[in-house]
């Protein structure tokens, strides 16, 4: 795992500790951690990290803070990778996130899967490196939303489907499920020619375009 630079914003002390001291195990270099998203776009814009990891909702409002200063920051440097973590499953918030950063690492998690050290610790360093991470539960609950349009999938292609809009490479996929990864790729294939999704040549299209589908605008 490669060192990356990275800059925090999470209002709630405990957890920017908690997050500073399990990246820093890691070998990471945590350049700030701050606790509202004007600090955030401060920080990042000094320190030019590899990463921001922010909660959506920070001071003064706790709104969408974490979210509109990672949207700036995506303006002012466009590759910039960047780790939004939640409380809870906020489509609005995960569709605007995942809609917008063309180009650039995105992950979107649950605060509960910084438990899950060796996942939280995967999220980041895919996510530093271009990829997309979608939390699971995300994915559940907005194909939950759309389930009528997935009538013509097979449960294994709604299990792949699945797994793919977490940003999973066809190699993780097919260790999963305990397939072959040409079985993956046929699977891929149906389930893009049945929702009438061309494929995409790498895992972050391929996310936007399982989302962008499931919520009704691809």
């Amino acid at each position: 795992m490669s060192r990356l630079t990275i800059v925090i914003a999470e209002d709630a002390v405990l957890l920017r500790e908690g997050l500073v001291g399990l990246l820093e195990r890691f070998g990471h270099t945590v350049a700030a951690a701050v606790g509202d998203g004007p600090s955030l776009v401060a920080a990042a814009t000094e320190h030019r990290p590899d990463v921001v990891i922010a909660d959506v909702r920070m001071p003064p409002d706790h709104t969408d803070e974490g979210l509109r200063a990672v949207r700036t920051l995506h303006r002012l440097r466009p590759s910039l990778a960047a780790l939004v973590l939640s409380q809870y499953v906020e489509q609005t918030f995960a569709d605007e996130l995942l809609g917008s950063r063309a180009g650039a690492g995105t992950g979107y998690l649950l605060k509960d899967r910084i438990g899950d050290v060796e996942e939280f610790m995967d999220a980041v360093t895919r996510v530093a490196a271009g990829g997309t991470v979608v939390d699971p539960e995300v994915v559940r609950q907005l194909l939950a939303r759309r389930r009528d349009p997935l009538g013509r999938l097979t449960r294994r292609e709604r299990e792949v489907l699945a797994l793919i809009a977490e940003g999973r490479s066809n190699a993780a996929v097919a260790r999963a499920l305990v397939v072959t990864e040409a079985a993956v790729a046929k699977h891929i294939a149906n389930i893009f020619l049945k929702l009438d999704l061309p494929p995409a040549p790498d895992d972050h299209r391929r996310v936007r375009a399982v989302l962008a589908y499931v919520r009704g605008t691809g």
